[in-house]
């Protein structure tokens, strides 16, 4: 596997979701591992106008690469209340960054304590040695 970057200060999904939470809002996006596999990302759907409700590991949106298209799922769930619009002209700063300028959507959560199943990094690292 690729040296890879999982910062300590969020959480992971095993669908290869990260999540960074202030407050009743979570901020997410796909993993560092996640884009690695995906290639060079050509395109994102998501839900741009914002008000939609996402559940708890439902699917929020779309992403296509050069090898694939994959399904995007919410960690959490709740109230979409704004969408990275940058990634709808340049997708590829999900390849660049998936953690700073490749964020995806911000959810007012509607239950926190889902957060509580997620992994930490180090899970999220031993998680993937066993895939």
């Amino acid at each position: 596997m690729a040296n890879l970057n999982h910062p300590t200060n969020l959480k992971y999904s095993k669908t290869d979701e990260w999540v960074s939470v202030e407050g009743d809002q979570a901020t997410i996006g796909i993993t560092d591992y996640a884009q690695d596999q995906l290639g060079d990302i050509v395109y994102v759907e998501l839900p741009w106008d914002g008000g939609k409700t996402v559940s708890h590991e439902g699917k929020f949106g779309d992403i296509e690469s050069v090898k694939a298209t994959s399904e995007l799922f919410s960690p959490v769930g709740g109230e979409v209340v704004k969408a990275n619009a940058d990634l709808q002209e340049r997708p590829e700063l999900i390849n660049d960054d998936p953690y700073k300028e490749g964020w995806m959507i911000v959810v007012k959560m509607t239950n926190p304590s889902e957060v509580d199943s997620l992994m930490t990094a180090q899970e999220y690292e031993e998680y993937l040695q066993k895939r």
